[in-house]
């Protein structure tokens, strides 16, 4: 990818409006499937530890083996789909993730479920960067196209936020495999209205080769840096085995970097983080995700362990974070149309970095108004973000590079989930039940910094008529 020489993207004939909102539609139901899985597993996994024997660790990589393989192969998966075509893509993600979903829901060990879930991680990389180009082509009118990234991260917060609620009430009506098989009616839709209103686009030329040296050395880095924040509590953070970790992490990172430097057409052209727009927007999704991430976990864990609710009373109580998340995020969008992103992310580090300091001091018998809000305001925060890191990204690259410009900050989205499930987990593993709701504050001041991350990421951000 560069971001000199791109070339041009072939494109359908332009579509009505009824024709360019119902793309917007379709594409959002794939994009409310991949939000969904990243966080209905959350509340399922003290049953999943149940059904299958497992401890918090293993549980860790249930949720992270999805979030890595998605992350690691977002950049490819926008890069094929600009040379294949991107509704072919598209499709072929459906599938891929729809099987691996029955084959979740029918495990009958954890290798197999975390195996199983590496690969919809496979089939996930394939739908969120390439809906989101989709769409993009789809809109050539920046006004309107800000518009429907407003709508899509509307329907993605929702999806994440609406997660712990729908496993909830999955988990106390049919058990834990249910958070799996609710995917197929789902996945029979999509693949159904894609064929009929989701028009075929690609870049011209072929687009640009696959980087598969720089594909690798990516997802070793993203690998080994989560596994680290997994196993480190067990293996012991200055152990040999991380010490070695550490060395990997090093060696691939100045490896990634010198493939891509001298490649013509690489995985990531690292020029394009000199932009402080571009830059500071991955670096805001990570700090969002990773907030969000800490907050589900942290917020099942504690509940269902420390007090004892059940998982669909732990999913209901999210509900104020999927309400702010829902009202905000298509308000986020309509403020970054008219003023640009600093606003949103201004409000968006201010309800975060609060929303973390409320539960700072969090025990057994903290009050629920307390909680309730905290969970409001954390969800309001997130609500805010997306719309203007995404916008911010896309307008940042070339059109016709759409679908590496969605991958790169889903990229980071899904880093910074991988990161904050790894955080909260370490936080909680081999604590008592007692100890959790004190061993769990550590993982509410990195919400509250995230939240203050995001306030300087306001500051470097510019409208998107500058980033072009």
């Amino acid at each position: 990818m560069t971001a000199i020489s791109a070339p041009q993207t072939v494109q359908p004939p332009l579509l009505s409006a009824r024709r360019r909102w119902t793309v917007l539609a379709v594409c959002c139901l794939s994009m409310f499937l991949v939000g969904l899985d990243t966080t209905i597993v959350n509340v399922a996994l003290p049953a999943v530890g149940q059904g299958l024997g497992i401890g918090t660790r293993s549980l860790e990589w249930t949720v992270d083996a999805y979030t890595l393989v998605l992350a690691s192969l977002l950049i490819s998966s926008g890069a094929l789909a600009d040379r294949l075509g991107r509704r072919r893509v598209f499709r072929c993600g459906l599938a891929v993730f729809g099987a691996a979903s029955l084959l979740c829901a029918l495990a009958p060990s954890a290798g197999v479920l975390v195996g199983a879930r590496a690969v919809q991680g496979v089939g996930a990389s394939m739908l969120s960067p390439v809906a989101l180009a989709i769409v993009v082509n789809a809109m050539p009118d920046p006004r309107e196209r800000a518009q429907a990234i407003g709508v899509w991260a509307s329907v993605f917060g929702l999806s994440m936020a609406a997660g712990p609620v729908t496993g909830g009430a999955l988990v106390a009506a049919f058990g834990w495999r249910s958070v799996f098989w609710i995917n197929a009616p789902v996945i029979v839709a999509a693949l159904v209205l894609s064929a009929v209103f989701v028009p075929e686009s690609r870049a011209a030329r072929g687009g640009r080769r696959l980087d598969l040296p720089g594909q690798a050395l990516l997802t070793v880095v993203i690998g080994v840096t989560v596994a680290v924040l997994i196993e480190g509590p067990r293996i012991g953070w200055i152990s040999p085995a991380a010490l070695a970790a550490y060395l990997v992490i090093a060696l691939a990172t100045a490896g990634f970097v010198r493939v891509e430097t001298r490649r013509r057409e690489p995985l990531m052209d690292l020029r394009l983080f000199r932009r402080p727009a571009f830059s500071s927007a991955v670096l805001g999704a990570v700090a969002v995700f990773v907030a969000l991430n800490v907050t589900l976990l942290l917020n099942t864990l504690y509940l269902q362990h420390s007090r004892g609710w059940t998982p669909l009373a732990a999913g209901i109580a999210t509900l104020p974070m999927a309400l702010g998340a829902t009202v905000c995020a298509p308000l986020s969008g309509l403020l970054v149309g008219r003023a640009g992103p600093r606003l949103p992310l201004l409000l968006a580090g201010g309800f975060l970095t609060v929303g973390g300091l409320c539960l700072v001091g969090l025990d057994q018998h903290t009050g629920l108004p307390l909680l309730l809000s905290a969970y409001a305001l954390i969800g309001a925060g997130f609500g805010f973000a997306n719309a203007p890191i995404t916008n911010t990204a896309v307008s940042g690259l070339p059109p016709a590079r759409a679908g590496v410009a969605g991958a790169i900050t889903s990229t980071a989205r899904q880093l910074g989930s991988a990161l904050g499930i790894a955080i909260a987990g370490g936080l909680a593993a081999g604590t008592s039940t007692a100890g959790l709701a004190h061993a769990s504050r550590p993982g509410w001041i990195t919400v509250a910094a995230c939240g203050l991350l995001l306030l300087l990421v306001a500051h470097a951000s510019r409208p998107p008529e500058d980033t072009r």
